[in-house]
């Protein structure tokens, strides 16, 4: 699905999940964006943008981490300032990966997840990881540089299974059939 939104200027990327249950290990996602060059817009990643990092630039930050899901609506938010963003990059996918460090944990065991992509005050996008509730991760959202420079914002729910570096890593390959 994708949206006819063009010059998408500034987006803001939200996630929230309930803590897990007491005594349990915490339940930690991460929002994850990459950035590709227009030469390689589906090969490997140029940079990564996750917590304890920003962009070189500043255009993409994570201004809100959580490592356990504690706080009153969305836990963690990811700004993307995608019209400060150098003309070689053509392609920002973004993802949320669950971190694996105490066994491997599915969007299906943890409650109340949900991600919004939003520019200002619209929803871009919204959703609850329901439809890849097996996966241990998911890209929640592709912006695309148009031949004119404008921004383009497609959505894209699509789960992998895998820790956060190996999602990392292949987040932007092509779909299936694509």
């Amino acid at each position: 699905m994708s949206t006819p939104n063009k010059d998408i200027d500034k987006v803001e990327v939200r996630l929230k999940w309930d803590p897990s249950p007491s005594g349990a290990p915490a339940h930690d996602l991460d929002i994850i964006a990459a950035t590709y060059l227009a030469e390689a817009p589906y090969g490997s990643p140029a940079y990564l943008v996750h917590f304890d990092s920003r962009s070189p630039d500043g255009t993409i930050n994570l201004n809100r981490d959580s490592r356990t899901g504690q706080g009153f609506g969305f836990d963690e938010v990811m700004t993307l300032e995608l019209e400060r963003l150098s003309a070689a990059y053509t392609r920002v996918v973004v993802g949320v990966a669950i971190q694996q460090r105490d066994g491997r944990k599915t969007f299906g065991e943890i409650a109340n997840t949900g991600v919004q992509v939003r520019e200002g005050y619209t929803n871009l996008t919204e959703d609850d990881f329901s439809t890849v509730g097996a996966a241990t991760a998911a890209t929640v959202a592709e912006f695309v540089r148009s031949a004119s420079g404008a921004w383009e914002f497609h959505r894209t729910v699509r789960g992998f299974d895998g820790d956060p570096e190996l999602f990392a890593a292949t987040m932007g390959s092509r779909t299936p059939g694509t």
